[in-house]
């Protein structure tokens, strides 16, 4: 089976003084989640579309799909972890409970927040996680990338045609995921951002999938301001 698994569990402090999540600001009059979850349910490819959410917003997001989307047996709502891997490690112990796992299940996980991504990357995600363990979407840096071990000093400059910026989907054949999540450490749990990087601490070969620029994330209200103005240059034309 083919899973989707929207990651919908953060809080978004670095949104500033808002009163919810992220995820359920509005862009274009209808909230973020909304449309990034439109773009998976319009790939008939996938079995089941999970979407993880924090424990206390776990009812708004139930109504606010309802609102928007309306009944689809596709959906499910689950509660989130404390962190992004555990996140999707929730959503994953959800598929095995209710449906099993077996070997070439593969599951397409996305950030709530990515609003614009398009059918030809679910579908590079979906192609490649079928033939490959791991797959991250990227798009090669356009700027130099300074690094800094002591936040105050250039450490290192990376040759930047080998540099790429991550984006997501991330995805994965589930079974492997699991299995290497599970070699991991209580240290290296905790200090992981990405989930590619369970899977290449492991060394194992992570698949890259072109991304798109415009397929970014709304983390801050600079970021929220860029993408009202994406959407509404589609819709002008």
């Amino acid at each position: 089976m083919i899973y989707a698994e929207i990651l919908a569990g953060g809080k978004g402090s670095r949104m500033g003084n808002v009163n919810m999540p992220k995820q359920f600001l509005s862009l274009n009059k209808r909230p973020i989640i909304i449309h990034t979850v439109e773009k998976f349910l319009l790939n008939d490819r996938f079995d089941k579309i999970l979407i993880v959410s924090p424990k206390e917003w776990i009812n708004h997001t139930k109504d606010i799909l309802k609102k928007f989307i309306g009944e689809d047996s596709r959906l499910i709502v689950v509660e989130g972890g404390i962190d992004r891997n555990e996140s999707i490690m929730n959503g994953i112990r959800h598929i095995e409970k209710e449906f099993g796992i077996q070997d070439d299940d593969i599951i397409v996980t996305h950030d709530s927040v990515r609003p614009f991504l398009t059918h030809r990357i679910i579908e590079d995600n979906i192609n490649a996680a079928l033939q490959y363990d791991a797959v991250d979407t990227v798009i090669p840096a356009i700027d130099t990338i300074i690094a800094s071990e002591d936040k105050e000093f250039i450490s290192e400059i990376p040759v930047r045609d080998t540099m790429y910026q991550g984006q997501t989907p991330q995805s994965f054949r589930i079974k492997r995921l699991v299995e290497l999540y599970e070699q991991l450490s209580d240290q290296q749990k905790s200090v992981l951002t990405d989930a590619c990087k369970i899977c290449s601490l492991a060394g194992e070969k992570v698949k890259l999938v072109r991304g798109e620029v415009f397929n970014i994330k709304v983390t801050t209200p600079y970021d929220l301001k860029v993408a009202n103005a994406i959407l509404q240059e589609r819709i002008s034309q």
